[in-house]
C-alpha cells in the first residue's frame, strides 16, 4: 500500500508471490472507514500479508509524511491479524510519476493513477527482494 492523506494505493501479487499488480485506490475518509476497506480487501483477496511504503526522507529519518503512515499502521494493527511490513518507499511515488509521464498519460489521468502506480512500485520491489533472499 501506498498511503497518502487523500488516497491509499493498493497493489497484490499473483499467488507465487511474483508479480505485483495495482488495484483501484482508497479514497480517505476517516480511520474507521479506511481500515474497512483494508479489511474488506484482505478477505476479497485472501491477503497474507501487507507491504506498507514508508516514505522515509532522503537521509533515512523519519519525517512528518512518514509518522502519518506508522500512526495509520498502528491503528491498521490493532484492527487487522494480517501481518504488515514497512517497506522503504522512497521517491516510489516520483518513480511512478515519470513513468507515467514516458508512457504519455495525460496529467488528469496520472493524477487518478499515481498513487496505485506507486503501491505496485513498493510491492514489486518488496516482492524481488524477498525472492533474492529465497534464492541465496
Amino acid at each position: 500500500m501506498d498511503v497518502g492523506d487523500a488516497l491509499i494505493g493498493v497493489a497484490v501479487s499473483d499467488p507465487l508471490k511474483i508479480i505485483a499488480q495495482g488495484l483501484d485506490s482508497i479514497a480517505r475518509k476517516n480511520i474507521k472507514e479506511d481500515i474497512g476497506a483494508i479489511k474488506h480487501l484482505t478477505e476479497q483477496y485472501k491477503i497474507e500479508e501487507i507491504v506498507v511504503g514508508l516514505p522515509r526522507m532522503m537521509d533515512g529519518e523519519i519525517g512528518i509524511q512518514a509518522q502519518k503512515v506508522l500512526n495509520f499502521v498502528e491503528s491498521l494493527k490493532a484492527e487487522i491479524e494480517v501481518p504488515i511490513v514497512m517497506s522503504d518507499e522512497r521517491l516510489t511515488t516520483v518513480t511512478a510519476n515519470r513513468a507515467l509521464i514516458e508512457a504519455d498519460i495525460s496529467r488528469r489521468k496520472r493524477k487518478r493513477i499515481v498513487d496505485k502506480t506507486a503501491a505496485v512500485l513498493i510491492l514489486q520491489g518488496y516482492l524481488d527482494s524477498h525472492m533474492h533472499r529465497s534464492q541465496e
